[in-house]
């Protein structure tokens, strides 16, 4: 990586080779390469209008604009994302944990939390704090839904895999919960295809009887 100087210096460097200083005595003195002095002194030339070329306030101007459209490509990439993860308007415990796996996928922090309108750092706090038990009990309920899902071929839905906690391994949870932590784990039953039991046709005293006008 070339090394960076400050504008005062490369001031300095281009005042002196004004005055009549060699570039050799330059390079000796100033501990620079030659080509770093060329190419300010090209560059000192088109910036005045002496030689053709991309004056440094309009290099300056491209790369302010390049950086200005790769902030909002990122930033719609977020809106895009997040719209993808949140379905629907969250608090925002909830969407700290939508950050923390946009961040995880190499999406700016910031970016993410200025998208989400929450703060940098409520999401550190929040990142940071030790999980509640509330958490740790959906933790561990979506392990074990997970293990029945799986022990079932992954057939079981929400009704069933309830039905199995409840009944089976005696845990108090709610048929609501249990979908919950499903649709968030993405864990899917496959769908009830059986038809419906046809319906025998049972003759009725009217429907038998005979019209009153053939009697």
């Amino acid at each position: 990586m070339p090394r960076s100087y400050p504008p005062e210096f490369r001031r300095k460097v281009l005042d002196l080779l004004k005055a009549g200083r060699s570039v050799a005595d330059l390079v000796r003195d100033l501990q620079i390469s030659d080509q770093t002095i060329y190419t300010w002194r090209r560059q000192e030339l088109i910036d005045t209008g002496q030689l053709p070329g991309t004056t440094s306030k309009d290099h300056a101007e491209l790369v302010a604009a390049r950086r200005r459209i790769a902030e909002l490509e990122t930033e719609l990439a977020v809106h895009c994302r997040a719209a993808e993860l949140l379905k629907e308007a969250v608090p925002p415990k909830d969407r700290y944990a939508t950050i923390k796996a946009m961040a995880s996928e190499g999406f700016p922090v910031d970016v993410c939390c200025r998208v989400l309108n929450v703060s940098v750092s409520g999401y550190y706090a929040w990142r940071n704090r030790p999980p509640s038990a509330r958490v740790l009990r959906q933790a561990w309920l979506t392990e074990r839904i997970g293990q029945i899902h799986a022990t079932s071929r992954g057939v079981y839905g929400a009704p069933r895999v309830h039905a199995e906690l409840r009944l089976g391994h005696g845990i108090l949870i709610g048929h609501n919960t249990v979908e919950m932590l499903m649709r968030r784990a993405g864990i899917k039953g496959l769908p009830n295809r059986r038809r419906p039991r046809p319906k025998h046709q049972t003759p009725t005293a009217v429907g038998s009887a005979a019209p009153i006008g053939d009697i």
